[in-house]
């Protein structure tokens, strides 16, 4: 029964990878949300919270990095806390980079958000530890590439060139949305690895699932750096 759901869980987690990288390619917008962005005036609050829950939902990018933040964390509010602190990040960025119209290249920031995910899966696999006999401030870590992953979703808004008609309240709308698909994701991956948690195939299973975000970092770092040289 329990190798069942061992392999379950890691089809289930390569079906993810894998949703992820082709994801990445598109940057994550479907053809019926480019039309919307393309064609919308005025405030339109409700369908960009509905956007926004979307984008993070499917944001395979940033659940991952949050999978990570949350994998050795037991206390609802230390997951809170974490939560809340990328939370800042990304709001900041998110709101800084589309209002104040802050250009930036956006394989360069998926890029850097690939990267966050080797750092967490990295970190989580004790290796600062193990290189350096010092463990980095996680609470920083953790705002700092809330900063850049707030740039990501900015410039995915930015390719659409929003009008400026109400685009203070859809963008609050957006960031709302944002949220509550990050909290609906991380519901599902919080009951997972509570689960885990009480069998005995845990560690192993931790080992496994942070080698595989490592390694799903580096393959979205490197989809990414080839679409920076090539575009």
């Amino acid at each position: 029964m329990r190798t069942s759901i061992r392999h379950i869980f890691a089809l289930f987690l390569g079906l993810l990878l894998l949703s992820m990288s082709l994801g990445a390619l598109a940057h994550g917008v479907d053809d019926d949300t480019r039309l919307f962005l393309e064609q919308n005036t005025g405030m339109q609050f409700f369908p960009f919270i509905y956007i926004g829950a979307k984008h993070m939902f499917t944001g395979y990018d940033h659940i991952l990095f949050l999978v990570g933040v949350i994998f050795f964390l037991y206390r609802s509010r230390d997951v809170l806390l974490y939560v809340s602190m990328f939370t800042i990040g990304h709001s900041i960025t998110l709101l800084w980079g589309v209002l104040g119209d802050i250009q930036v290249n956006p394989y360069l920031i998926d890029a850097i958000i690939g990267f966050s995910v080797v750092y967490k899966g990295f970190d989580n696999l004790g290796g600062f530890k193990r290189l350096f006999g010092k463990q980095p401030s996680t609470k920083l870590a953790v705002l700092i590439f809330g900063l850049f992953h707030g740039f990501g979703l900015a410039t995915k808004l930015q390719e659409f060139e929003l009008p400026s008609e109400g685009l203070v309240a859809n963008m609050i709308a957006f960031n709302i949305g944002v949220e509550l698909g990050q909290f609906m994701a991380l519901a599902f991956i919080v009951i997972a690895i509570n689960f885990w948690r009480k069998l005995p195939s845990f560690e192993r299973f931790s080992t496994v699932t942070n080698t595989m975000l490592m390694s799903a970092g580096l393959m979205l770092m490197g989809l990414q750096l080839t679409g920076y040289y090539l575009y």
